[in-house]
């Protein structure tokens, strides 16, 4: 994809490509997109990038659902551990 090869090329020498440096870099990315600039960026990617976007987003989601699961069972245990 385009932007991930500039952004890549931009900061490869900056920056140690940690999650802490890649969620800096992501988030003010996306800071100076707005909806149709987001959509035009989807649509200029392949099929198989479109594919990994959407498993990616799924994955992810559904991590996020099952650890807040995870974490109201466990809220749920030390509540009820403490009430004795």
């Amino acid at each position: 994809m385009k932007l991930i090869d500039e952004l890549f090329e931009m900061y490869r020498d900056k920056l140690t490509g940690d999650e802490e440096d890649l969620d800096m870099i992501t988030f003010a990315v996306l800071e100076g997109y707005n909806h149709d600039d987001l959509i035009e960026i989807v649509k200029e990617m392949n099929e198989y990038e479109l594919q990994y976007f959407i498993r990616l987003y799924m994955m992810e989601t559904l991590k996020g659902k099952f650890a807040q699961i995870e974490g109201r069972k466990e809220d749920g245990a030390s509540y009820f551990r403490h009430l004795h």
